[in-house]
């Protein structure tokens, strides 16, 4: 994953996945209609209100993330049908940050502080604050039977669950420092699978096998600049194989995997506009070519595919009045550009 705060992007989002240029985000031009003919077809779920960072059930027709409704003082997690006719809040005590379905489409990952209530709040998109007592929880579709599957009082987030339904994947940092984690998707056995004093990981993902995982990473020295740089990586589940993907300068953030086990979307701030401008594109692992699939002076972030690869969920800012730095959700039609999800 990845946080928000006050600008207003929610979670362990933009914190593990943007952090710093959320000061250039507040600076970011108001929303403007996108380029005709440039984007494939886009539209907003409607009913949820402020949200970020949503990713699709099993079945690819609903989605789990944070959202701020009427009601609510801060973001909380959320499901959500994908024509926004269905709206569950599954957690209301603490702040919520990154969530996920388990293959199942019966259980529920998601991350709070709801059981230390008393720690500092530090701040979702500091990494030198992370909050202290985000813990990870399971629970039911309707946020009840709530388990408890981490227990340490640092900041566990970022969490995803492997396709094969038998690991849960996340990141952990201890005192400024970020690193990759897997355990059993009961809860057990926790493992870290990273140990680069230099890299910070986060915003992990599982490929289709179960075993490769894509991840961003910034260099720690770099971790003031304002337009932060980042690279995209792949690392073997045991930790082995670390490659990286991305090369080039700038800012490389927010992977997401499609389903065909080839592609990834992510999101890259582009510096040759006016003012910085996030957009979200697509990339071949194998190939290198890339396919810019938002075209949008507002932010735009947050990718995450269908499982039948058919759609994509991302945040934006392009709808927002005038002035105002809130994001919500929307779900663009990919099915045209052919992703064919491996046959498991």
């Amino acid at each position: 994953m990845n946080t928000h705060r006050r600008v207003t992007i929610p979670r362990a989002a933009l914190a593990l996945t943007l952090a710093l240029p959320l000061a250039a985000l507040a600076q970011a031009p108001a929303a403007a209609p996108a380029t005709a003919g440039k984007e494939l077809p886009v539209r907003i779920i409607p009913n949820l209100g402020e949200a970020a960072e949503f990713y699709f059930s099993p079945d690819s027709k609903s989605l789990i993330g944070n959202a701020k409704r009427e009601g609510d003082t801060t973001h909380h997690v959320y499901t959500t049908t994908v024509d926004g006719t269905k709206i569950v809040r599954i957690n209301d005590k603490g702040e919520d940050a990154c969530s996920f379905y388990f293959p199942d489409g019966k259980r529920l990952l998601w991350t709070s502080t709801r059981d230390n209530l008393d720690m500092p709040k530090g701040g979702w998109s500091d990494p030198k604050d992370y909050p202290k007592g985000a813990e990870l929880y399971e629970s039911d579709l309707e946020g009840k039977n709530i388990k408890r599957l981490t227990n340490n009082k640092v900041y566990d987030a970022e969490a995803a669950v492997s396709p094969d339904g038998k690991w849960i994947l996340f990141g952990r940092d201890i005192d400024g420092k970020m690193d990759l984690w897997v355990m059993k998707s009961d809860g057990t056995g926790e493992k870290q699978i990273t140990f680069t004093d230099e890299w910070q990981e986060g915003g992990a993902q599982f490929m289709p096998d179960s075993n490769t995982i894509l991840t961003r990473a910034w260099l720690r020295k770099d971790q003031d600049q304002r337009m932060m740089p980042m690279q995209i990586f792949t690392v073997k589940r045991d930790g082995s194989e670390r490659k990286q993907i991305t090369s080039e300068a700038g800012t490389n953030w927010a992977p997401f995997p499609a389903p065909d086990g080839k592609h990834f979307a992510f999101v890259k701030i582009l510096t040759d506009t006016p003012r910085p401008n996030w957009e979200i594109f697509m990339m071949n692992i194998e190939t290198g070519k890339q396919t810019r699939l938002t075209y949008n002076p507002g932010f735009d972030g947050f990718p995450s595919i269908s499982p039948d690869g058919k759609w994509l969920a991302f945040s934006s800012g392009r709808d927002a009045k005038p002035g105002e730095r809130t994001l919500y959700e929307y779900v663009m039609d990919i099915s045209s550009l052919g992703i064919v999800p491996l046959k498991k």
